[in-house]
């Protein structure tokens, strides 16, 4: 590729200038940014800056890559930048990268950026371009997905973390053939951000949980419920709670909290996990704190959560796996309209080697009460 203007989506991408040092510094100083790209210098100054214009992205492109400001088509001001790095020509591979400055987010402009590089990328004989993201970074995520690339696994401990360490990134990839628009989702987002019934609200599990979802999860008779019954720590419950919006992105699972609508106070958390996504089947589980049960809520959350099942999230079929003496739950179920389907003998794995049974249930939307 050459450094030549490209003007789309809203946005034009062009080469760095001398007077673009201010907001580099204040893209490339921002805390997000800085938690995000572990490899950039901290304090990041002007100093900094000017190398990157003079000397980084003239070396970029010499390599085979691209760098890009990311400017307003009005007035020419810088809003971000994006680039391509990592050239493999015989593969026709190449990884693109973005951030955009504070004032500028919100507006899609990482969105219109990696749009409009991509085609140009591709125009130019690329074939895969491959966009890595750190597993808590849900909004770069999100402009994966929006720019039309799919999620394709994790790279484990692939980068160097700030302060010591290495961490994990996710691979989103787009090739030149892939249709055009966002890619597709089999967990989309919840209708407004939450499902209500008035009495009981369910909304994304957020970093902020990590308190109660503790304290839930850590109960013993909530242990006692789950495979293995081992109670969780309080690292990994903060953890799942970080990356529990990129955990929904990928399609992996969708946790939620469950609210009572009239106080917002944390009542329970209850989840859906794809078990076999080119059957449309996926499975769901459940908890309330102690205050919160004997009131139907979680009958309701249940309902709330097969009704986004089968409709937005267009599922076909839907399972629940309990313990067998768990009788509470087995109600909860049942009101809701599951059936007992079979007892899976040793199914989970128990405590020092013993296995456990596992009663399943199982839902058909015209079943759903």
């Amino acid at each position: 590729m050459t450094p030549e203007i490209v003007e789309a989506h809203g946005v034009r991408l062009r080469p760095f200038r001398a007077e673009d040092a201010a907001d580099v510094v204040a893209g490339c100083a921002d805390p997000l940014t800085q938690r995000f790209l572990s490899g950039l210098p901290s304090p990041y100054t002007e100093a900094d800056a000017r190398s990157w214009i003079d000397t980084g992205a003239p070396a970029a492109w010499e390599a085979g890559g691209a760098a890009y400001a990311v400017a307003d088509p009005a007035t020419d001001r810088m809003l971000g930048t994006v680039g391509l790095s990592h050239p493999v020509p015989y593969r026709g591979q190449a990884e693109i990268g973005y951030w955009v400055i504070p004032r500028a987010r919100g507006r899609g402009v990482a969105t219109a950026a990696t749009r409009a590089l991509s085609e140009r990328a591709f125009a130019t004989g690329t074939v895969r371009l491959e966009l890595l993201t750190v597993g808590e970074n849900a909004p770069s995520q999100r402009v994966a997905l929006a720019a039309g690339f799919r999620y394709e696994g994790v790279r484990r401990a692939a980068s160097p973390s700030r302060g010591g360490g290495r961490h994990d990134l996710l691979a989103w990839v787009r090739l030149a053939d892939d249709p055009p628009g966002p890619a597709s989702r089999l967990l989309p987002d919840l209708p407004g951000g939450a499902l209500t019934d008035g009495v009981v609200t369910l909304r994304r599990l957020v970093p902020d949980d990590a308190e109660v979802m503790y304290r839930l999860h850590s109960r013993p008779e909530v242990v006692a419920n789950q495979a293995p019954p081992v109670a969780p720590t309080r690292e990994a419950t903060e953890r799942r709670c970080r990356l529990a919006e990129s955990n929904w992105l990928t399609d992996d699972i969708a946790r939620m909290l469950i609210i009572d609508a009239a106080t917002g106070e944390p009542a329970g958390s209850c989840g859906m996990s794809l078990t076999e996504p080119s059957a449309g089947e996926a499975s769901i589980g459940y908890a309330l704190l102690p205050q919160w049960r004997g009131r139907g809520y979680a009958t309701r959350a249940v309902r709330l959560l097969a009704g986004w099942a089968f409709g937005p999230a267009g599922m076909a079929r839907l399972t629940a796996g309990t313990v067998p003496d768990n009788t509470a739950s087995h109600r909860v179920l049942e009101r809701v309209g599951f059936h007992r389907e079979g007892l899976l003998v040793g199914r989970l794995p128990g405590l020092n080697g013993t296995r456990l049974d596992d009663l399943v249930f199982a839902l058909l939307p015209a079943n759903l009460r």
